[in-house]
């Protein structure tokens, strides 16, 4: 397996405002179900039901992210504090 080795270093990974970006995508999927939901009825005749859940379902799982990255979030800063702490 010679040929699949990397023949580089991996890069750094990027570090972004992932909190942000977490909330921001969480704040469309809820609107995106509040846009559709006067419609239930429509989608419920056509069969397309499942367009209301799923967006309900990625602001839950979007609420879950949140706490999530803001959890990463705080360690990484207490890691980086902590390293940068002088030994006693």
């Amino acid at each position: 397996m010679a040929k699949w080795t990397p023949k580089h270093e991996a890069p750094e990974p990027l570090e972004g405002p992932v909190v942000a970006t977490i909330t921001g995508g969480t704040i469309v999927w809820f609107v995106l179900f509040l846009v559709q939901l006067p419609f239930y009825g429509w989608f419920d005749d056509h069969g397309h039901l499942w367009w209301l859940w799923t967006c309900l379902a990625g602001g839950g799982l979007g609420l879950i992210g949140i706490w999530y990255v803001r959890k990463r979030d705080a360690a990484i800063k207490r890691d980086a504090a902590l390293r940068s702490a002088p030994a006693e």
